[in-house]
């Protein structure tokens, strides 16, 4: 091999160590996090729709029947018995001994919460809504940024049922 063409080789190999490198130090000072989205809360009896891509679920889904990911973000609420205030207590109870993730918002009837992911950082926005009348609470758990997000806030919010049944 020429000396040419082993310097461009150990270009290329010292490109490809950094490279990945550079993308978990830029993760760990926030790169990936996102904004917060500003209209996250409760509208009309209503959580945000789904998000546009499939990295979001919602147990409201149905609400928007033409919406593209209507279909693939539709979870079933939270179903409880008995006072519904107190099973939004223990829904924030088992959201605040979670890893990475910090309650923001904790009101009569609404829960928000950031999930962070431990690697690269990214963050997802977690909600519930207590529906008292139909003995629910409604949840909502969608990535910041990307596309896809490998049943991660499915697996969450399936997590978070477990133990919000099994106690």
């Amino acid at each position: 091999m020429s000396p040419r063409w082993r310097k461009i080789l150990m270009s290329l190999v010292v490109a490809l160590v950094l490279l990945p490198v550079l993308v978990i130090v830029a993760a760990q000072f926030g790169a990936f996090s996102g904004s917060p989205p500003a209209d996250l809360g409760v509208k009309d009896g209503k959580l945000k729709p789904p998000s546009g891509t499939p990295n979001s679920v919602t147990s409201q889904a149905g609400l928007w029947p033409d919406h593209p990911q209507a279909r693939r973000a539709a979870i079933e609420p939270l179903r409880y018995t008995g006072d519904g205030k107190v099973a939004l207590q223990k829904v924030a109870a088992i959201v605040k001994a979670m890893e990475r993730t910090t309650i923001v918002k904790q009101e009569p009837g609404y829960l928000y919460a950031q999930c962070t992911t431990r690697l690269m950082r990214y963050t997802d926005d977690l909600e519930f809504w207590l529906d008292e009348p139909a003995g629910v609470i409604h949840v909502r758990s969608a990535s910041r940024i990307g596309h896809g997000d490998r049943g991660v806030n499915r697996a969450r919010v399936e997590a978070i049922r477990h133990r919000f049944i099994n106690g």
